[in-house]
């Protein structure tokens, strides 16, 4: 389970350091989703909301990549993929498979680290 662990957190730090980044520097070339997906990814990029979201995405993933605090980068970045799998499922489906990959190779390091997590479940 530690090289499981391992593996996946480190695809999930990559993840989410390159298309974190991505959203400042714009070095990958994605075309703009159409219809309801490209009215909120416009308001989200007029409201300059994104660069907080892409925040997030840069540190989680740094996080992860380094292998400290590993709970907290868990924790930003949980409510990231909450999003992306709502985002997927409901306005842009195409992009659904990797949205769910996403999320296991989460639950698998969340997982490991559970016990950092166990006051949360506590009455």
């Amino acid at each position: 389970m530690k090289i499981a662990a391992i593996i996946c957190r480190t695809l999930l730090g990559l993840i989410f350091l390159v298309f974190g980044l991505n959203l400042y520097l714009h070095f990958l070339k994605m075309p703009p989703p159409q219809g309801q997906a490209g009215a909120f990814m416009g308001a989200l990029f007029t409201s300059g909301y994104i660069y907080v979201v892409a925040a997030f995405q840069v540190v989680g993933g740094a996080l992860l990549l380094i292998g400290r605090f590993v709970p907290i980068g868990l924790t930003l970045l949980g409510p990231v993929i909450v999003n992306i799998l709502c985002f997927h499922a409901f306005l842009e489906p195409s992009g659904l498979p990797l949205a769910i990959v996403v999320a296991i190779l989460f639950l698998v390091v969340f997982a490991y680290h559970r016990q950092s997590f166990a006051g949360v479940w506590k009455a």
